[in-house]
């Protein structure tokens, strides 16, 4: 993509590669992402009470 420079080499060196911890973060957030989506419960229709059902207020004290 890009010919390394000697100083992004010193700052990966001294700070860490961020740049690929931002990729494999972004990958890991993708991947939960999918999971996520693909689950049953996805739509949260099964998982929402139907609170329009309700014809009675709540007890009060």
């Amino acid at each position: 993509m890009f010919q390394e420079t000697p100083i992004y080499s010193r700052l990966v060196a001294e700070r860490g590669d961020i740049p690929q911890q931002v990729r494999a973060d972004a990958d890991r957030l993708l991947r939960d992402l999918e999971q996520v989506m693909r689950s049953p419960t996805a739509s949260g229709l099964l998982a929402r009470p139907n609170l329009s059902d309700r014809s009675t207020p709540p007890a009060t004290r």
